[in-house]
């Protein structure tokens, strides 16, 4: 080893230390493995979609003869009288109207009524809080097929079969549940010394609930925002139960059920609709929710993990 000039012919210097791997950081080629895999998963989940979006676009005959992957082969055949043709017929125009009408209310008055109940499980001290509340989230485990019918005849005696408010308090009932649970563990892990001092200054339960917790609780609201919107949406099951036979409130889920029959059939354009429109009306149905996730790409997970692991760091730290 080459010793500095001027010093010592015995001196020992020191050799230049390694590189060391930084812990935590992968290689390139496994993160472009993990990176590749990740895209054809990707990929492979989009297809469906991205065949329907082709094949709504496409012409008939086009579509009743080759596969949609030859849309991009010349000449290139593209139309949009699929969706002037779904607007026009089979009711489609009013049932998206319909759907709609079903679900922002069918949204907003489960999780206003599920803020509130989960505001009064976390800061308002009543007999058998906790006993109600387990036996509130209890009812996530029942299955939604088993209270159908219950649902139905209650819809039946209050004479709104039929008609829009059977479904939004079907739908409020069935998303109570776990909005409670949401909202309660998120207003939960709210600092006590807040509340404690917005009371001493003479502020109200409503006060606290309307200008301190709401406030706070934007992230775990608009996801459980997000998620009722599509399960209403995209339900046919208690719509078709519930509305099923009355067509001028029909949403766009029951609409298209009854595009076909229980075999398939009736495809063909002398009946009910080709192929290529119920790809139109399939992609119109999908464009609520996909302008949902457009504009909110982060905000569906971060509420729900955010509401739901708050409590249980509440509960550790105050254990610690």
């Amino acid at each position: 080893m080459t010793v500095p000039i001027g010093a010592p012919a015995d001196a020992e210097v020191d050799a230049p230390a390694r590189p060391v791997a930084i812990a935590g950081r992968r290689p390139w080629t496994g993160r472009l493995g993990l990176h590749l895999t990740l895209a054809i998963i990707s990929i492979v989940w989009l297809l469906p979609t991205i065949s329907l979006l082709i094949s709504s676009f496409r012409p008939e005959a086009a579509t009743n003869t080759t596969g949609w992957w030859t849309a991009f082969t010349l000449p290139f055949e593209f139309t949009v009288q699929n969706y002037l043709d779904v607007l026009s017929r089979n009711n489609m125009g009013t049932s998206f109207l319909n759907s709609l009408l079903i679900t922002i209310p069918a949204t907003v008055i489960p999780i206003m009524v599920a803020a509130f109940a989960a505001f009064a499980f976390s800061w308002m001290n009543f007999p058998g809080r906790n006993v109600l509340f387990v036996l509130v989230v209890g009812l996530l485990v029942i299955p939604l097929q088993a209270t159908l019918i219950p649902v139905l005849q209650f819809s039946v005696d209050l004479g709104i079969v039929g008609s829009f408010p059977a479904v939004w308090l079907a739908h409020t009932g069935f998303g109570l549940p776990f909005g409670i649970f949401l909202l309660r563990n998120f207003f939960g892990s709210m600092p006590r010394e807040m509340f404690e001092s917005a009371f001493i200054d003479g502020a109200s339960p409503t006060t606290a609930f309307f200008r301190l917790a709401m406030p706070l609780a934007v992230p775990a609201i608009a996801s459980l925002v997000i998620f009722q919107f599509m399960w209403v949406w995209n339900d046919l099951l208690v719509a078709l139960v519930l509305v099923g036979g009355f067509p001028q409130v029909a949403p766009m889920p029951v609409t298209i059920a009854n595009l076909v029959d229980s075999l398939g059939r009736n495809w063909h354009p002398a009946d009910l609709g080709g192929v290529h429109q119920h790809a139109a009306a399939a992609v119109r149905l999908l464009r609520p929710p996909a302008i949902f996730r457009a504009r909110h790409p982060g905000r569906l997970g971060q509420g729900l993990i955010e509401g739901i692991a708050a409590r249980t760091v509440t509960d550790e730290a105050e254990i610690g």
